[in-house]
């Protein structure tokens, strides 16, 4: 699990993956709520084309920083994977980005994974096989029945250092997650209060608990 007491030096970074078809609530939110807290987000395309600009799951374009290749050796505190299709099915079957979540695993780095990515990503690949995971309903029995939590809008493996989420609505939550997991709960209180998302986030996240 990441420090805390990283942001006293530097601000963390976050690498999240889009490819065509990539879920546009998953990636817009978890980008802007991480900007929010202050965070170092590079937006990196999977396209195989290697084309910035792109159409998301519902037709909207989304714009990556780079390319993920030009990325791909330099060091990050998270990796986020978006769901969406055909966008988990892009990151599912890019080599590069495969060995990308390899490499930050091995390294002891969260990786966060929302929507259909743990599934089709994740499971697929057999990447995390001992991690406890949630996922969209439509793809959580994928997820052997003993490891999956398909009642958990958004869950924390503290053994694998992986999260994972449901869905587009809970991508509020998996970002303020990522922020607690890597900031702390008082930066989530203060990120989270001035969007107004105290209702429907639960005291636990926001370190109100």
């Amino acid at each position: 699990m990441a420090n805390p007491q990283q942001s006293s030096v530097r601000p963390p970074k976050v690498a999240v993956c889009i490819a065509p078809g990539s879920e546009e609530m998953e990636v817009i939110n978890t980008v802007d709520i991480l900007i929010r807290a202050g965070m170092q987000v590079t937006i990196a395309s999977v396209a195989e084309d290697g084309a910035l600009a792109m159409k998301g799951s519902q037709g909207i374009t989304l714009t990556a920083d780079c390319p993920l290749v030009e990325i791909a050796d330099e060091p990050f505190d998270c990796v986020v994977l978006p769901g969406g299709l055909p966008g988990a099915e892009y990151l599912r079957d890019s080599t590069l980005t495969v060995e990308f979540i390899k490499q930050h695993k091995y390294d002891g780095k969260l990786v966060a994974a929302i929507c259909a990515a743990p599934a089709v990503v994740l499971e697929h690949h057999q990447l995390y096989p001992d991690a406890l995971m949630t996922a969209h309903p439509a793809f959580v029995n994928r997820i052997p029945e003993h490891r999956r939590r398909e009642g958990r809008r958004v869950m924390f493996d503290v053994n694998n250092n992986l999260l994972t989420s449901q869905a587009p609505g809970t991508s509020q939550e998996f970002a303020l997650e990522i922020i607690t997991l890597l900031l702390g709960k008082a930066t989530t209180a203060k990120v989270a209060e001035p969007m107004v998302m105290w209702p429907s986030m639960s005291y636990d996240v926001l370190g109100k608990s």
